[in-house]
Order: C-alpha cells, then structure tokens, then sequence
C-alpha cells in the first residue's frame, strides 16, 4: 500500500523546496527544525473566500521569513498560500509562553480586525502537512465589545521520528481598542502520542457523518434501483421487441401489394434513416470524444484516491486529475475522431482541435471569469500567472499532441462506417406523434432517476466542497458512479425505443440529452444547497459557487450523455443487426 501511495504521489509531479524542517519525508531528528506554515484566513461561512494571512494585521515571528512557495500546480490552482510564521520550533523541544511580536492598532488595524471578528473570520496553518484552525476573534453582543485572542497554544503528538497530532488553543483574550498595544504570545509542548504516522490524518475524518445509515441507506436504495430498472428494462424491450420480431417476420410472409396497403408502423420502418449522422457531427463527436475522456479520467482518478489516499496531501487530488486528464488525452481523440469519420466528417483537424479543447475552455473561461473578481477582492483564490502558463502549455504541449494521435489513430483503426442497414439518400419524413414522444420530454424525463440514484451522494459531495468535511469515502463514490452509469443506460435505452417507435430517428442527440439531462437536476440541486444548506454570502462566494458548479454540471452532463450515447447506440446495432432489413 505504501509503495502504491508514493507512486500515485508521484504523479502529482512536486516541485520539492529545499527547508530545514524535512516536511517531504516527514521524518525528523530531536531538536531539528519544525516549520509552522500560515496559510490563509477568511469569513467561516464563506470557505472559498479566503486571503492570504498577513492581509490581517497580524505580525510575523523574529525567525527570518522563508519565502513563500507553492510545493504543487494543485495548491496553486487551490489558492494556498504558505508563508513562513517566523516562529522558533524544534522538535520534541517545549517552549514555554514567550512573546513574539507586537501590534499597535491604529484605526485602520482596528478596523481590519473587528471586521473580521464580526464575520467570524478563521485561519488555517500547517505543520508537517497537518491543517490547523484557529479562530481570530469574539464577539461579545451583550457589551458589543471585540476581542482577539492573542495566546497560540500548540501541543504536538511524536511518535519516533514522525509528527503524528497537532492541536491549537487559542487563549488571552484581548480587547479591541484603539492606539493599543497588543501583544503576541506561543508556548510548545510536546508529547509521545500512540498514534502511528499513517493513521494521523484520521481525526480529520467524520465517519460519524459519512458513514451515516442515510449514507448506506442511499446506496442501497440505488442498487436495488438499478435491479429493478435492469428488470423492468429486460422483460419490456424483451417482450416486445420479441411481439416487433414476431409482426415483422409475419410481414415478411405478405406479398408486396398487401405490405403496401398495410398499415405499417415501428421502428423497423425507419431503418434507411436510424445510422443517418447526426445533426452537427463535428460539435456531436467532439462532446462524445471529450464525455468518453471525462469517464475515464473519473474512474482513474477516484481508483487512485482509494489506493493512494489523495485527500491526505494538500493539492494532490486536483494535481493527479490535471495530469491523468493530460495523459489520457488520446482516448478522446481516438473515439471523437473515430465517431467523425463514420460520420462522414471531412474536416477532421478541426474537430480535433474542438475536441482537444471543448471542456480546457470551459474550464479556463470560467476560471477566468472569477479570477477577475478574486483579483478584485484581493483573495488568495486569484489564481497567479505562472500558473496559468502552466495549465496553458499543458493544454497546447502535452493534450494537443496527444488528441491528435489519438485522432488519427481512432480514424485509421474504427473510422470505418459498419453499419448493419444502408442509409436512404432521401432523409424519411417524421411523422406526427404524441406530445410525450417530443424528443424535448423525453430528455426532461430522460434524467430524473439517474438523479434519484445519485442526489444523496451529492449532498455528502457538496458537503465536503463547500463546508468544512473531507470527503473520503471514495468507494462509496465510485459504487455510486458505477449505479449511475448503469442507470443511465437503462433509462436511455428505454428513451430511445420509444423515440424509435414512434419513427423518430433522430435518437444520437436525443439519446446523449436524455442522459445529460441528470446534471440539469445536479444544477437545481445546487441552488436547493445554496439556499437551505450554506450560510454563503457576497458577491465573490457566489459567483464562485455557482460558476464552478456550473462547470461541474456541464462535466457530469457530458459524462452520463456519453455513457447514455454509448448505450443506445450499442442497443440500435443489436435490434436492427437481428431482424432481418429489406
């Protein structure tokens, strides 16, 4: 396990600094030193909106400062700023109360921290990689008085060499006054703790609430969804594509002047028009290219995380899926350009190049976009530009290069058309139908038990995103994305027959929006949570929130479209391969 964990954190590609305190092999000798990294601080209620943690007026230890560094492309992306605390600590050597700086407040110092004390500002730091919070201040409303607590109280579990507990008590409370001095005091004591190195993050963990009955319940609920659906799915197309095959084998057995005068009607009927390409091939096979990517890249991803234990290390989980999605960028070539070229396509560089970069622009237009206002608002979310270089040259030297083999593989290997019935050179008109057999009710209804299987994962999802819990349970997550895919191609199956049977063959974007339409309920879901569930304010919270679950949405509605896609198609093939097509 340990040497599957150091591989999977190799991907992550750290750019290592050199310090004293070794935090990159967590290993320490008595009296080396320990570095207490101050991160960021910002409103509790809004967990996004941080800025870095002298952007308080908060001062420095007298050690000299060590520049700040991001270890990682993940933590930069992720807005964390480490800056050195200027605090002596050595380890297993106790410092008693000492003092380590002082603030004067003036008025604009005093303003800053009752500002912040009323919205509950909290920070966080590290030491050896372990998170710690504390808060800033108190509110006393009876008086209407402000306090900060000025005292920083760290006990430290060892364990041999490893750094195994930390925890911080903030005492002396101090009141907000103007042109006052306030003074700055730490104490270190440390302590040999039971617990062993790789079971230290667990206190960061609440299996209370991820681990709850309603969490097992859910799961439950979904698989016995997916047997039902299974069944039902089974026993309708089986008994009446069974009665179709019956009716059209009698049909074969009519002369010619009888088969006119009938009243024929089905999916048969549509089989010169079923493998017609669908409306905008090259936008239609670049989303079915970049759903077949975004599929893979999840189950890599959360499999990586299971073995490897991602959440431990700051940045890691975003770092790893940056580059599984950059690596694995052929696969969407290879089936973007394939699905092309069976369609007929002609101007294959660009749909590769639509491919390569449909969901990066998403991305980095959204991200743009907030990063304005985080730039605004001076919040350690802005994302720096060296960062955005390096998400850029990985698009365009690393995803282009790779879409492109891909590309020209999936053209030369499967991008030939095969399909089991000629297809008229005269498009079939469709005739009327019901209003329930519109391709746009089908896609509304197409999504709602997907959604039902997967709502109260979301909610465990948006949980650990957008509060403050550290989401874990990857197994329960990848079980979830395998009920859903099941799911959506039951339902989408089912979608698709009856699309066909009324003699509709326009089933390829019908299919992929039936399916997709999961993540429009994901997205209402989402202002459910924001109104109900957060205590979220302003404008850059906001904006942050819904802008990337946007994004989110639009990635899941890609993925279960294409899951959807690929299930009917497969289910097509099968029903018009079997009977037999003059």
């Amino acid at each position: 396990m340990d040497y599957l964990k150091v591989f999977v954190s190799f991907l992550v590609i750290h750019l290592t600094c050199l310090v004293n305190g070794d935090e990159h092999n967590h290993l320490y000798k008595s009296n080396e030193e320990v570095v207490l990294w101050m991160n960021t601080v910002g409103p509790y209620h809004n967990r996004q909106e941080t800025y870095t943690y002298f952007s308080l007026p908060f001062c420095a230890g007298p050690k000299d400062s060590i520049s700040h560094y991001h270890e990682t492309l993940g933590e930069a992306l992720q807005g964390v700023e480490l800056i050195h605390s200027g605090l002596e600590m050595h380890f297993k050597e106790d410092i008693s109360k000492v003092p380590f700086c002082q603030v004067n407040l003036d008025d604009n110092k005093l303003k800053a921290f009752i500002y912040a004390v009323r919205n509950h500002y909290w920070y966080q730091m590290y030491i050896d990689d372990l998170p710690i919070w504390g808060i800033v201040g108190e509110l006393d409303e009876t008086n209407n008085k402000y306090y900060i607590w000025t005292h920083k109280k760290f006990d430290i579990g060892f364990n041999d060499h490893h750094i195994v507990d930390v925890n911080l008590t903030s005492e002396t409370k101090v009141e907000l006054k103007v042109n006052t001095n306030i003074e700055f005091t730490y104490e270190m004591n440390w302590k040999e703790s039971p617990i062993i190195y790789k079971d230290r993050f667990n206190k960061y963990l609440d299996p209370k609430f991820f681990q709850h009955r309603i969490h097992w319940f859910s799961i439950f609920n979904s698989f016995m969804m997916v047997i039902f659906l299974v069944g039902l799915v089974s026993m309708i197309l089986l008994r009446t594509v069974r009665k179709d095959y019956a009716r059209y084998s009698q049909d074969e057995e009519v002369d010619a002047m009888d088969k006119d005068l009938g009243d024929e009607y089905g999916w048969k009927q549509v089989h010169g028009d079923v493998f017609r390409p669908a409306s905008y091939p090259m936008l239609f096979s670049a989303i079915i290219g970049c759903g077949h990517h975004i599929t893979l890249v999840t189950l890599v991803v959360i499999t990586f995380t299971i073995i490897g234990d991602l959440y431990t290390e700051r940045g890691s989980l975003l770092g790893t899926s940056i580059f599984v999605y950059a690596v694995t960028s052929p696969v969407n070539g290879y089936f973007g350009g394939a699905l092309y070229a069976k369609m007929g396509g002609r101007i294959w560089i660009r749909q590769m190049l639509l491919s390569a970069f449909l969901l990066p622009s998403l991305v980095c237009g959204m991200a743009f976009l907030i990063n304005f206002i985080a730039i605004y608002y001076h919040a350690s979310r802005a994302i720096p530009f060296g960062s955005m270089v390096a998400v850029a040259c990985i698009c365009v030297f690393v995803i282009l290069p790779l879409t492109l083999v891909g590309t020209l593989l999936g053209r030369n290997l499967s991008g030939q058309p095969d399909y089991p019935c000629r297809v008229n050179a005269v498009p079939r008109p469709i005739p009327e139908k019901k209003w329930f057999m519109e391709p746009l009710i089908i896609t509304m209804l197409g999504g709602i038990l997907p959604f039902g299987s997967i709502f109260i994962e979301m909610y465990f999802i948006f949980t650990s995103f957008w509060a403050y819990k550290i989401y874990y349970v990857y197994g329960f997550m990848l079980l979830v994305v395998l009920i859903l895919m099941v799911v959506t191609v039951c339902v989408t199956i089912v979608c698709t027959y009856f699309l066909l049977n009324a003699e509709d063959y326009r089933w390829q974007w019908t299919s992929f929006a039936a399916a997709a339409s999961t993540a429009f309920y994901v997205y209402l879901y989402s202002f459910y949570y924001f109104m109900f569930k957060t205590k979220m304010y302003g404008l850059f919270q906001t904006a942050f929130y819904f802008g990337y679950m946007a994004l989110f949405s639009i990635a899941l509605g890609i993925m279960c479209g294409t899951v959807g896609y690929i299930g009917a198609h497969a289910f097509v093939r099968k029903i018009y391969t079997t009977v037999k097509i003059d």
